[in-house]
């Protein structure tokens, strides 16, 4: 089996790092600056970084938050929010970034998709997708934050974006966003079977059996969450902190463990890793 890559995901809103619950509602957690100095310690997979204001404000990421962040971040670097130009991606890649996202520009422009992906290729380029479960069972893609209705299929549009040469996609159950309760693992299931690309499965882990589940029953090659990894107790302290090895091995199996001694590869800033 494949080494599952476990995935934090922060959301920043101009400068500070915020959480949300159902895409509303988002709260303060701190800076993401220092949150990306603490994973650093905790040999974490992956960073995303999802700027959540920038596609309101009709801006892309802040480049230069993102190139501080990237500088204190010894592991590989998602970035997205607003992006919606080749150029926009190329602004983001040397300012550090090691991957690009991409939500409405993927419903609204999906040229996009693969001018970037011819250009960078595909391994840069991320697709996130946000569904909603509605009431009779079946799951519609939302866009612009999970404020916009798009009438789109999250099947067919995963489907369209792998043809149009996403690398990966980013598969997040708006319903489940920041409550901890569990992965919506039917979504995750269906998405997953349904392309050949890697999907990364979003919103609701509460543990590291609920991270399991959606690599296991979900089908999903990485999971991702947020508030897991922000937040300790029934009344959510800020505690940023990370699964160790000893207790994702427990899950995922003994690839999980990883040398403590080992010192990680830190390119220069600007160098485009693509």
């Amino acid at each position: 089996m494949h080494k599952v890559r476990v995935i934090p995901v922060l959301l920043l809103k101009h400068d500070g790092l915020e959480k949300s619950v159902r895409f509303r509602d988002p709260v303060y957690v701190g800076s993401p600056i220092n949150a990306a100095r603490v994973f650093n310690g905790r040999n974490v997979d992956e960073l995303i970084l999802l700027d959540i204001a920038a596609t309101a404000e009709h801006r892309g990421p802040a480049l230069d938050l993102v190139s501080q962040i990237t500088e204190e971040a010894f592991m590989p670097v998602t970035v997205g929010g607003g992006v919606r130009s080749v150029e926009a991606i190329a602004d983001l890649l040397h300012a550090g970034a090691d991957r690009v996202v991409l939500n409405t520009a993927a419903v609204d422009r999906p040229g996009l998709i693969t001018a970037a992906a011819e250009r960078f290729g595909r391994q840069c380029i991320v697709v996130s997708i946000d569904a909603k479960r509605h009431p009779d069972g079946g799951y519609e893609v939302f866009a612009q934050g999970g404020r916009a209705v798009t009438g789109l299929d999250p099947l067919t549009h995963a489907r369209r974006v792998e043809a149009l040469g996403a690398g990966e996609i980013l598969l997040t159950s708006v319903d489940r966003d920041g409550t901890m309760d569990g992965y919506d693992l039917e979504l995750t299931r269906l998405v997953s079977d349904a392309v050949d690309i890697p999907v990364i499965a979003c919103g609701g882990a509460g543990s590291v059996a609920d991270l399991a589940a959606a690599a296991d029953a979900g089908h999903a090659s990485a999971v991702a969450a947020g508030a897991f990894f922000l937040f300790f107790g029934p009344r959510r302290t800020v505690l940023i902190t990370y699964p160790t090895d000893e207790e994702l091995a427990a899950h995922f199996g003994s690839d999980r463990i990883r040398s403590k001694t080992a010192n990680p590869t830190v390119l220069p800033a600007g160098v485009v890793r693509c």
